[in-house]
């Protein structure tokens, strides 16, 4: 049986829908199937009490996750975060993302970050969103350039990831500029 799941924003080829207990299984094992690739860049939830954190701290409010799923079966194909965001006068987050090995290279992050966007700019009221990504890991600078972020610079050994600190170059996208190039 099809598990039902409340769609937030659909496009063409995928959707996203907030995460939750019933999407567990599935994550992991997409996590499990994406090791190599996501090896030194990024590190999801891996494990069933990492998952259930994940979902803790997006049900606090300064967090908040997709999930991003093909239109015609329903299939998990990756996840995003809106991370760490303030509100008052900044009115900013963080965005990560990642896909899952078998769907990598094929056009559908940049749909669901697109959707992704248009929650942040639209329902969350954002003015900011910032993501940082590895100097190496040219595909995804390439996929934030595509959707209209510019690179600000560098923050040298700015996250650890894979137990080792890592440098990022800074590309950020304001929601005028994001509203601008919808046009």
């Amino acid at each position: 049986m099809a598990v039902r799941r409340r769609v937030l924003e659909r496009g063409e080829r995928v959707h996203i829908h907030a995460p939750g207990v019933r999407d567990r299984d599935e994550y992991l094992t997409l996590v499990r199937r994406s090791r190599t690739l996501q090896r030194g860049w990024i590190s999801p939830p891996r494990t069933p009490d990492a998952f259930a954190a994940w979902l803790a701290r997006l049900r606090a409010g300064r967090h908040a996750g997709f999930l991003l799923r093909r239109n015609a079966d329903g299939v998990l194909l990756g996840a995003v975060n809106v991370n760490e965001i303030v509100r008052g006068s900044l009115q900013s987050a963080y965005l990560g993302y990642w896909i899952g090995a078998p769907f990598a290279r094929q056009g559908s992050m940049s749909e669901g970050l697109a959707l992704v966007l248009r929650r942040a700019f639209g329902p969350l009221r954002l003015h900011r969103l910032e993501a940082n990504v590895q100097p190496a890991n040219v595909a995804s600078a390439a996929l934030l350039r595509r959707l209209g972020f510019r690179q600000e610079g560098r923050s040298r050994r700015y996250l650890k990831v894979a137990g080792r600190w890592r440098d990022h170059d800074r590309f950020a996208l304001l929601a005028d500029e994001w509203r601008a190039g919808r046009r």
